[in-house]
C-alpha cells in the first residue's frame, strides 16, 4: 500500500502576526490528531519566552521557572532530556503548546514513533508534516471554529514519500 502524500507547513510564530494564533492552531492540531499521537515531548533545558508572545507571558514564565527549579537527571553523551506531556489532560496540552515554542526542541510524534507531525527547533523554526487525511481533518477543524487556514498552508503542495528502497544515503 502506498504511503499518503505529506504536506510541510511552516508554523513559526513570527509568521502569524500574533503568537497566540500559532498557539491556537497547534492546540487544534493536537485535539484533531488525538488517537494518532505518540509521545509529545520537549527539551526542558534552556526554556526561553519567545519575543512574539504577548498574552500569558507571566503565566508561561512561571511554568518555566517551576521547571527550572526541578532537579535534573544527569545528562549522558548524545542523550537529550525530554519532558513528556499527556495530551488527554487539558492543562498539560495548554502548557505544552506554549512551552513548545520556548524550547530548543519540541516534538509531536505519531503513534509508534514512525514519524513526527510537528517540531520546534532552536525556539525559532516550527514545522508540521501532515499526511493528507490528517491535514484535511485539521483544516476542517480550523474552519469549523470560524478561523481562516493560513494562505501559505492552503497553497502548500503535498509530496509523496520516496519508496523505502530510494530513501536515505543521499
Amino acid at each position: 500500500m502506498a504511503e499518503e502524500a505529506v504536506t510541510t507547513l511552516h508554523g513559526e510564530l513570527a509568521g502569524f502576526g500574533r503568537a497566540e494564533v500559532g498557539f491556537a492552531l497547534l492546540e487544534v492540531f493536537l485535539e484533531v490528531a488525538g488517537s494518532r499521537l505518540g509521545p509529545v515531548v520537549l527539551d526542558p533545558v534552556g526554556l526561553r519566552l519567545p519575543d512574539e508572545m504577548t498574552d500569558d507571558r507571566v503565566v508561561v514564565q512561571g511554568l518555566i521557572d517551576a521547571i527550572e527549579r526541578e532537579p535534573r537527571p544527569k545528562r549522558r553523551l548524545l542523550q537529550t532530556t525530554e519532558r513528556a506531556y499527556d495530551m488527554t489532560d487539558d492543562q498539560a496540552r495548554w502548557d505544552y503548546v506554549r512551552l513548545a515554542y520556548c524550547s530548543n526542541l519540541a516534538t509531536v510524534w505519531s503513534d509508534g514513533l514512525r514519524t513526527s507531525y510537528f517540531e520546534v527547533a532552536d525556539q525559532l523554526s516550527a514545522t508540521y508534516w501532515l499526511p493528507d487525511t490528517l491535514k484535511a481533518q485539521y483544516f476542517e477543524a480550523i474552519a469549523a471554529k470560524g478561523w481562516a487556514v493560513p494562505d501559505d498552508w492552503l497553497a502548500a503542495v503535498a509530496k509523496r514519500p520516496k519508496p523505502w528502497w530510494k530513501r536515505g544515503g543521499g
